[in-house]
């Protein structure tokens, strides 16, 4: 177990370089970050405060030494300055990364309960009703982008019948989950959630009449032990590491910002920060911030997923 765990510490050590190397490199590739710095009173001034100002971002350097640099401030959990606004980075992502935690969670509980149930009962009710009505939620939940279902939702469920708001996030005093503030939540997670669920219940479905075909639940049931433990017992355990799979990176997307419904339903997340302020701006600091905390969030998930898989699976814990 412990070398299992180490090798996967390892490859996520190397992706994270990897990562921050390319960061690195593509935000040189754009303007110069003096232009956002100065505006339009670069005219006004001199070369002498111009250079001042490169050495105060960081840009008089070789490029070499901008990335050394660069990483010993992220080790010291140093982010650096947003040009745009002149705030620190790491405030800035903490102020909006809650409405994306608060977004991402709710989308994710819908998808893995609806999901899993919906996928369980098409493998249990296979060539039924039942079955027909879950492959068809999958079928549109797949097809269906999200820049129309939640236009749809918007329109049916806000404008026409009333029930939900169409968008922001209320007044947000009290508790999340009174109706006053729930309501606000309950369309942008099902339309963040719905496609997702969609995937989980096709992986569960085919991996549930993978499992229900084999010889160990034939014998099972021969020797009559009770369908719901045969299900949920010797199925569903089982059947979970492909969802497990979809689920944790699912996760992982939804932190790194669900960027369509955030400006669908004006919620500011962490996902409209970095298209609005970083890349709009061409703020780099604030982009390579954000998409640094994006690939720590993916890589963290990606080795919870390792983990559970040995929990799950002896046969990868001593592989």
């Amino acid at each position: 177990m412990a070398r299992f765990l180490l090798r996967r510490l390892f490859s996520i050590l190397i992706s994270i370089i990897g990562a921050t190397l390319v960061i690195f490199t593509l935000t040189r590739f754009g303007p110069d970050p003096v232009d956002l710095y100065l505006g339009d009173s670069q005219a006004e001034v001199s070369e002498e405060f111009i250079q001042m100002i490169r050495a105060e971002l960081g840009v008089d350097k070789s490029l070499p030494e901008q990335y050394a640099r660069w990483v010993w401030s992220i080790l010291r959990l140093d982010m650096g300055q947003s040009i745009g606004t002149l705030r620190p980075v790491s405030e800035i992502i903490k102020i909006h990364i809650g409405t994306t935690l608060i977004l991402a969670a709710g989308a994710w509980v819908f998808a893995i309960s609806v999901g899993i149930s919906i996928g369980v009962l098409s493998a249990v009710k296979r060539a039924t009703f039942w079955d027909y009505i879950g492959r068809s939620f999958a079928l549109f939940g797949q097809a269906t982008p999200q820049f129309w279902s939640g236009v749809m939702a918007i329109l049916i469920f806000a404008v026409i019948l009333g029930w939900f708001p169409a968008g922001t996030l209320g007044n947000r005093e009290g508790f999340i989950f009174e109706w006053s503030n729930l309501r606000h939540w309950i369309l942008p997670w099902i339309v963040l959630g719905w496609p997702a669920s969609a995937g989980i219940m096709r992986l569960t479905r085919s991996s549930m009449l993978e499992i229900l075909d084999s010889e160990y639940i034939k014998l099972a049931r021969a020797k009559g032990v009770a369908p719901q433990k045969i299900i949920w017992k010797h199925g569903l355990r089982n059947a979970l590491i492909p969802p497990l799979t979809s689920a944790l990176i699912l996760l992982a997307d939804y932190l790194n910002g669900a960027l369509v419904v955030e400006i669908i339903f004006s919620l500011p997340g962490i996902g409209t920060v970095a298209l609005n302020q970083a890349v709009y701006d061409n703020d780099w600091p604030l982009l390579a911030g954000t998409v640094l905390c994006f690939i720590g969030i993916y890589v963290s998930f990606a080795f919870l997923a390792d983990i559970l898989y040995a929990l799950i699976d002896p046969r990868i814990r001593y592989a």
